[in-house]
């Protein structure tokens, strides 16, 4: 059977994953991309199946969205693999948490044959982590996420004034492998030890480092506008897993003895690894802080750049050795003011850091590598990839209704009111399934 011609399409096919309840982050990095390129962006879920119209169609460039990387299989449909390969498009990869499973990274980008890689990893590494062992012309640094409009918007509305505010100190973590070293054990360890120094003080605190109560979507946000500050540390990793025998030996180690604290295992294995690759950064929860004008206290380090101790935060050792000037520089209420007006005023008001920008040097890279991009949004290409996805759509979104269902209303129902409803509601799926089913 011949496969019919594909009219080349001026503009970016973006494929991306998104399953709630997975961090609002993702979808407000995905939605820069069609909101301010300067050159049409189809964005896919390929959580809902490939779309038909993909077979009329040859875009200038495709992007890979860092949510399809997130763990060592990749949530591609075999068929949109196989569209990947088929393609004549400029390739483009984003790519977070890299610090592990590198060996099937690298391995995507030689079998799919990706022209450029955007990254985590500091430019003076790029040879070491891509270039020696992959065929990517092009390596870009950027940072995990950017100030858009909804974060300025939900931080204006739930920020409190000061007096208002009824949390000192808020925070919310979890707890990360030990085999990505030290580093990542301070998500945990800052909120866990300030609880401990802080006992018997007459601050208001809401820390929590267990997974069961982080705080998704609006929900975040409000709680910020109710801290007058939040804990935070740098995002990212001490130890980057080259070849995952890191990983592997460290899971040696605990299955010989599961009740290996992480000091012993640091002696064993972890400690020569520890920092050789640097891999932390700013986050995207240093802006929300600023943009809900949450003073933060932050563990030092280098934040990208960004972020300067006394201008933007109130730095806390790592020891925690300066713990009681920690406390009198928050208690101050005019250095509170001071510190989130200038975190907003640097981070926020100024711009720099908007998706806006972001976006703008993604279109420079795609503008210098691919020829004939076309200006606008190519409706009538935009429209049909929208209908024929709408199947495989339909369904996806049924799905993560019941998973929202599963999160909110639904745990507060009585158990025996759950297991009585059940049946009905997943009969009820089924059939709304097959009434929409497209032919």
């Amino acid at each position: 059977m011949t496969r019919p011609l594909r009219r080349r399409a001026p503009g970016a096919l973006l494929l991306y994953h998104f399953a709630p309840p997975d961090a609002g982050t993702i979808m407000d990095h995905v939605s820069a991309f069609t909101r301010f390129s300067r050159f049409p962006v189809w964005a896919v879920n390929v959580g809902g199946g490939y779309p038909p119209a993909l077979d009329r169609f040859d875009p200038a460039v495709m992007i890979l969205h860092y949510s399809l990387f997130g763990s060592a299989t990749y949530p591609i449909p075999p068929r949109i693999l196989g569209f990947l390969d088929g393609s004549r498009a400029y390739k483009i990869a984003f790519f977070q948490d890299e610090y592990h499973y590198r060996p099937q990274r690298i391995a995507f980008l030689n079998d799919h044959a990706i022209d450029c890689v955007y990254t985590l990893v500091q430019p003076a590494y790029h040879e070491l982590v891509y270039g020696a062992a992959s065929s990517v012309r092009r390596i870009v640094t950027v940072i995990p996420g950017y100030v858009d409009d909804r974060m300025v918007r939900l931080g204006a509305r739930w920020a409190k004034l000061d007096a208002g505010r009824r949390i000192d100190i808020g925070y919310r973590a979890r707890r990360l492998p030990a085999h990505w070293g030290r580093g990542a054990q301070e998500k945990a360890e800052i909120g866990e030890r300030f609880l401990e120094f802080a006992r018997g003080t007459d601050l208001t605190l809401d820390i929590d480092v267990d997974n069961s109560s982080r705080i998704y979507g609006t929900g975040w946000y409000r709680f910020l506008g109710d801290c007058r500050s939040v804990l935070g540390v740098e995002s990212g990793v001490s130890v980057f897993d080259m070849d995952d025998s890191i990983r592997l030996g460290t899971e040696a180690l605990l299955a010989e003895n599961p009740r290996m604290g992480f000091d012993e295992l640091s002696d064993r294995l972890l400690s020569p690894f520890e920092g050789k690759l640097p891999y932390r950064t700013i986050s995207p929860r240093h802006f929300e802080a600023a943009a809900t004008r949450t003073v933060q206290i932050l563990f030092e380090g280098e934040y990208s750049g960004i972020l300067e101790p006394m201008r933007h935060y109130i730095p806390l050792k790592k020891d925690f050795g300066n713990f009681d000037d920690v406390l009198i520089r928050y208690r101050d209420i005019d250095l509170r003011h001071d510190l989130t007006h200038r975190a907003y005023v640097d981070l926020v008001a100024s711009g720099i850091y908007t998706y806006q920008q972001f976006i703008g040097g993604v279109d420079e890279v795609m503008a210098e590598s691919v020829g004939g991009l076309s200006r606008g949004r190519q409706r009538p290409i935009g429209l049909a990839l929208s209908i024929s996805q709408a199947p495989g759509m339909l369904r996806f979104r049924l799905r993560l209704a019941a998973r929202r269902l599963a999160h909110g209303a639904w745990k507060r129902l009585p158990v025996a009111a759950r297991d009585f409803l059940r049946p009905a509601v997943r009969r009820a799926l089924r059939a709304t399934i097959r009434r929409r089913r497209v032919p």
